[in-house]
């Protein structure tokens, strides 16, 4: 890539190996001779264990070890998991039963893990967990998202969680008994299974007195921090490194049991240990997402202006507190709760509700999807039940560009955006005008077609601080240490480029060196949209520290004043000097002068305050009545990121979010039964969508540049799937809304569909 203008739409260079085969993934950088760990599981959903012996386990041919929770407390770890807790509306704490690394006593989920044999080769390593005995005495299982039921924890009375509150009950109550107009809708946000394209693993090596731990992850230095409290090591002691990683979205942002069972078999061995989970195991054992239903209510005066929002959700935790679960859907989900409107009168209330399945946590969006969804289904249904136009309703109610800053009811700052001028340009880029005609000629074939608009805005989460390090390699070569985490998302293609636009180095020359918590002192990691706005910020800071670094330096060698020196990211220049050396050159000069000092420079930032990306969603869907088949036949997006360092990788982004948002409104769906069972737990039982299932997405950018960071950035790596949910969502009830169906949940499949069709035209005959 040469230098030529910034904000290039350059390819992503690390596709090259991915793409021939070269990647180093998990099990392509597993040392050689490593022994395989496999993970005995719970078949049952609710049960206590009456029987336990892994005697003849031990002993069967290839074994090396195996280990239960009472091995791992023997081995004085700290076997509780942690699980982020919020605060009950009346102050008190949110209930945190333990979860334990491995079964104690009882088991609550179908996959849970019980214990975990170590042998040479996994085959031996399952064959071995045949022998183990193991009996339970079964108990109810619990799978409604309801209060009451079956108990999983004494902790949590009618398995009730939390019960968490956000805004002013009073007022809101008060508005909506004032309110000219008033509407409700329940929804449901079904629940998803990640399905990464690369299962989790990890291995673990003992060696020279220390822990070496690689795992496939969105960061190490969390991960460094957890095995160093849990098994009692120094920090010193612990090496965290992350190869390429195929994919996270959030689920493997956080620490699971499997991670610490493996690196103490490697404690005890002396020798290497590798898991890695095939892909039954994964729908059971990760954490899930989304999981919730909402009463959401508006109230609206006599202009139809918003004057009050409320919401009532019960969110599955499954059976445990994940890492992050009890904050998603509270403080996360609180976050964006109006939207782009302007609402100041609202009050949220979620109740968390333990069930007999496994965790759920951070999916790509983490609360903001939810919210998002909730808010502009019922938006949509305000508008059809009032008698105004959806696009109208929502500018009558945005918050107006002179608005800004704008402070939201749950004390957010928005600090800029233009959303009339941005709904504008989507009107004109999804050809609104020419719908009618389309629908019309649908309807003449027999199909419906419906359009479905979601103006979402979401918040840039996790730590605003990040680290940055420039190195100045032999032969021209430049390395930069970053302190998040790439899961594909094409970091060694923008990190190099932005770098490469401040200074002039030719991206080319560039090397990005990620998760290694030996070579990189700290960072936060991937997630909630964070890296690229954070690292951007660390690596501006960078070029800072390196340029007042080489001025006095080259000052004296080209014989100037050090205050004339000036540099253009490009060059260094000063008035009396012919001399414009590149950064390169500069550390060339330095390293024959013996300033090693001037090689390696680094600087640590932090943003200020959130940015908030936002932007309009419009989906077109045709639905075949006679088979409840349905298509996405047209879809667009036109986003607001502020200033982008390359708009290939945004748009690349933006289609993937775009694609899971589809699949769970199409087709992507959970099922347990009444015992606790998981009926979908392959790909034959559920559904990801593929290329045809996926339309062309017309993206296009209405920038208004962020205060919050030097860049004015606003990232992009969550918003396709915090607006597309709502954009089909929206579309179906549209197609359906003559034939006097008033309201369907995901997922939108054929037979779903077709059911509520049919039961319509048998009700009206």
């Amino acid at each position: 890539m040469e230098k030529f203008g910034k904000s290039q739409p350059v390819k992503r260079v690390e596709d090259v190996r991915f793409l021939t085969g070269t990647g180093r993934y998990l099990e392509d950088v597993a040392p050689e001779g490593a022994l395989r760990a496999f993970v005995l599981r719970s078949p049952v959903a609710h049960g206590v264990i009456t029987q336990l012996d892994v005697q003849a386990a031990a002993q069967a041919d290839g074994v090396h070890l195996v280990l239960t929770l009472a091995d791992l407390e023997a081995a004085d770890m700290s076997v509780g998991m942690d699980g982020a807790r919020v605060k009950n509306r009346d102050g008190s704490d949110a209930a945190g039963p333990e979860r334990p690394m491995l079964a104690r006593d009882r088991v609550r989920y179908v996959g849970e893990p019980i214990a975990v044999i170590v042998a040479d080769s996994l085959v031996q390593a399952q064959d071995a967990a045949e022998l183990i005995d193991l009996d339970f005495d079964t108990l109810p299982a619990k799978t409604d998202l309801a209060v009451g039921g079956a108990p999983l924890h004494a902790e949590a009375p009618q398995n009730r969680a939390f019960d968490w509150g956000l805004g002013d009950e009073a007022a809101t109550e008060a508005a909506f008994a004032a309110a000219a107009h008033r509407v409700s809708l329940q929804v449901e946000d079904n629940r998803i299974i990640v399905n990464t394209m690369e299962p989790r693993g990890c291995f673990a090596d003992w060696r020279d007195g220390r822990l070496h731990f690689t795992y496939g992850g969105q960061g190490v230095w969390a991960m460094k921090r957890q095995l160093v409290d849990k098994m009692g090591l120094d920090a010193e002691a612990v090496q965290v490194t992350t190869p390429d990683v195929g994919g996270g979205f959030g689920m493997k942002a956080m620490p699971y049991p499997e991670y610490f069972v493996v690196a103490q078999a490697a404690r005890a061995l002396g020798r290497p240990v590798i898991w890695v989970s095939d892909r039954t195991e994964a729908m059971l054992s990760d954490n899930g997402g989304r999981d919730l239903t909402s009463l959401a209510e508006l109230a609206f005066d006599a202009d139809l202006r918003i004057t009050g929002y409320r919401v009532q959700t019960q969110c599955n935790l499954g059976a445990y507190n994940a890492h992050f679960g009890q904050p998603i859907q509270t403080q996360l989900f609180s976050r964006v709760l109006a939207g782009v409107y302007d609402i100041q009168t609202t009050w949220l209330r979620v109740e968390g509700i333990y069930t007999n399945t496994v965790q759920v946590d951070a999916y790509r969006g983490a609360g903001r999807p939810e919210a998002i969804y909730v808010l502009e289904r019922v938006m949509d249904q305000a508008a059809r039940e009032l008698g105004v136009d959806p696009w109208e309703l929502r500018r009558r109610n945005f918050i107006r560009a002179d608005q800004f800053p704008y402070h939201t009811a749950t004390d957010e700052t928005y600090d800029v955006g233009d959303f009339h001028t941005l709904l504008d340009q989507t009107a004109r880029a999804a050809d609104i005008a020419g719908f009618a005609d389309r629908k019309a000629a649908d309807a003449a074939n027999g199909k419906l077609r419906g359009l479905g608009l979601c103006y979402y805005i979401e918040s840039i989460l996790g730590d605003p601080s990040e680290s940055a390090e420039v190195a100045f390699e032999e032969q021209g070569r430049v390395s930069i240490y970053v302190g998040t985490q790439s899961n594909g998302q094409g970091h060694e293609t923008v990190y190099a480029q932005f770098l490469a636009d401040q200074t002039g180095i030719p991206a080319e020359d560039i090397t990005v060196v990620q998760g290694d918590s030996d070579r990189i002192a700290q960072g936060g990691g991937t997630g909630g949209s964070r890296s690229v706005t954070t690292q951007a910020a660390a690596t501006l800071a960078t070029v800072d520290v390196m340029v007042e670094a080489f001025t006095p330096f080259l000052a004296d060698e080209m014989g100037v004043d050090a205050a004339s020196v000036r540099f253009d990211a490009e060059r260094f220049s000063a008035p009396g000097s012919n001399q414009r050396p590149t950064l390169v050159k500069a550390a060339d000069l330095a390293r024959e002068k013996g300033r090693s000092d001037l090689l390696r420079h680094s600087a640590r930032s932090k943003l200020p305050g959130r940015s908030f990306p936002n932007g309009a969603h419009v989906a077109e869907i045709v639905i075949d009545p006679e088979t409840g088949e349905s298509s996405i036949d047209r879809y667009t997006v036109v986003d607001d990121f502020g200033n982008l360092i390359n708009p290939l990788l945004a748009e690349g982004q933006v289609h993937g979010g775009v694609v899971q948002g589809v699949g769970q409104a199409l087709m992507e769906r959970v099922v347990y039964d009444q015992d606790g069972q998981l009926l979908t737990a392959s790909f034959m039982d559920y559904a990801l969508p593929r290329a045809g299932d996926v339309p062309m997405i017309d993206l296009g950018f209405a920038p208004v540049p962020s205060t919050q960071n030097p860049m004015g950035m606003k990232g992009c790596g969550e918003a396709g799937t915090v607006g597309a949910l709502a954009a089909v969502a929206n579309a179906v009830q549209d197609a359906v809304w003559a034939r006097g169906i008033r309201q369907v949940e995901m997922p939108y499949t054929p037979q779903r569909l077709w059911e509520v069709l049919r039961n319509v035209a048998n009700a009206a005959e």
